[in-house]
Order: structure tokens, then C-alpha cells, then sequence
């Protein structure tokens, strides 16, 4: 893919998350996907493990959005700076819901292969997203 191929492609995607749509979501990712989160002990892998993981934010955060704040190609790797807004709705990570607006930021970076996202890399602001639920004080 092109550079501009690629930015659409990472476009699209985000487009995807926004809509909640895991049919349309999972089609950008290859069935072999492999991710690691700085949330997670172990990598998630596959698709099945994917969609339960995106069904859990979504049923956490019903209305939640991602902006793009900042995208970066390089080769066969997109790097996206983001902030993710939502309201606390629902149990996520073992947090019951709060009703808390909430916002955090962070970098995904994902390797493309054959057109699909084959690894992704996510690290992002849990100690915003605590605060915001009520969990940790200021600093």
C-alpha cells in the first residue's frame, strides 16, 4: 500500500471503532492478529478473542469516540496518537459502571501485512482513566 493508502486505511479503521460495527471492524484485522496492551498480562490473539475484547468496551462505553490526533506512516507501520472519550456505562475492567464521563489518551501502533493489521501495540493512559472513574486521586 501507499503511504496515502495506508493513512486511509488507519482512517477507515477509526471510522470502523466509532461505528461500534465488530463485522465491519474485524475486517481490517488479519485472522492471525496479535495484540498487546498495557492493560493485559498476555497478548490477545485472533479474531474471536478480538471481538469479546471490543464488545467488552462497547458495552462499558456505549458512546465512546476516538479522535485522531496525531497519525504517522512509516513502511508497513502506522503509528496513531489518540484520545478516547466515552461515558462509564458498564463493568469494565472489573470497575462497575460509574456514569463518569470519561477521557484518555494514547499510541496504537499497528505492522500492516497483505493489507490487514497483523500486530498492534497499545499504550495509553490507565491512570487518566482511573481518575476519571473516581479510582485515583489527583497527583
Amino acid at each position: 500500500m501507499t503511504p496515502e493508502q495506508t493513512k486511509l486505511f488507519a482512517h477507515q479503521l477509526v471510522q470502523a471503532w466509532n461505528a461500534h460495527d465488530l463485522e465491519r471492524i474485524l475486517v481490517f484485522y488479519a485472522l492471525d492478529y496479535e495484540e498487546s496492551d498495557v492493560t493485559r498480562i498476555a497478548p490477545l490473539r485472533g479474531h474471536e478473542a478480538l471481538r469479546q475484547a471490543f464488545q467488552r468496551s462497547f458495552d462499558a462505553f456505549p458512546d465512546a469516540y476516538i479522535e485522531v490526533d496525531e497519525l504517522i506512516v512509516e513502511s508497513d507501520h502506522i503509528s496513531v496518537g489518540w484520545t478516547a472519550r466515552g461515558t462509564h456505562l458498564g463493568r469494565f475492567m472489573k470497575i462497575p459502571p460509574t456514569g463518569r464521563t470519561v477521557a484518555t489518551c494514547g499510541v496504537s501502533i499497528f505492522v500492516i501485512h497483505k493489507e490487514k493489521v497483523f500486530r498492534g501495540r497499545h499504550i495509553w493512559d490507565l491512570a487518566g482513566l482511573l481518575r476519571n472513574v473516581g479510582l485515583l486521586p489527583d497527583l
